[in-house]
């Protein structure tokens, strides 16, 4: 009982907080591919068996600290209008999480294609939750008449959006900033749709 209740009291948002900082630390340091458990446990002074009792593999660890780190619930987001809504979307980062988190993905690209565990735990935990809340900002703006419901280019809104966040610091050798990116959408994504 006394085991229990330490356990549960170790478990606050805050520790769970300095936790998931400090995979994603390890993660920036030495990759996905380098990244172990035994690693993860020494760093965050936690036992190996609680790692993989909570998080099930490396993958699902991973994915659950890049989960931690997106700020607020997205699916939240209603503004009234998609400009306000997209808009919001991209804010919702500073300029060096940006730049940290585009670095990252960029490392973690490479990763998910060749690693079958983690392309499903990233699809699961950060890719899917994150098309639903756009889906859901999209179908806000049919149903006030922003953008017509049969418009072609609803579809590949999250493929803009993406490619705008991967595509800067490729091209431009600059991360991304929500500045840029609420430019591109202004100046890309609404033209498309007609906004």
């Amino acid at each position: 009982m006394e085991t229990a209740a330490r356990r549960t009291r170790r478990r606050t948002p805050e520790r769970e907080a300095e936790f998931c900082g400090t995979v994603l630390e390890l993660l920036r340091e030495v990759g996905y591919d380098t990244l172990t458990m035994d690693t993860v446990a020494a760093r965050t002074r936690s036992s190996k068996a609680t790692l993989y009792r909570q998080y099930g593999n490396k993958a699902q660890l991973v994915c659950q600290a890049l989960r931690h780190a997106k700020p607020g619930d997205l699916e939240e987001i209603d503004t009234g209008t998609l400009r306000g809504d997209l808009h919001e979307l991209v804010s919702r980062g500073d300029d060096c999480g940006m730049e940290r988190d585009s670095a990252l993905m960029q490392g973690l690209a490479m990763a998910v294609r060749a690693n079958p565990d983690l392309r499903r735990a990233f699809k699961d935990l950060l890719i899917e939750p994150e098309l639903r809340a756009v889906e859901t900002m999209l179908r806000r703006a049919v149903d006030r008449g922003e953008v017509r419901a049969d418009h072609p280019a609803l579809a590949y809104v999250p493929h803009m959006l993406v490619g705008a966040f991967m595509a800067r610091s490729l091209i431009e050798d600059r991360p991304p900033t929500p500045d840029f990116l609420a430019a591109y959408i202004d100046a890309s994504v609404l033209p498309a749709l007609g906004s």
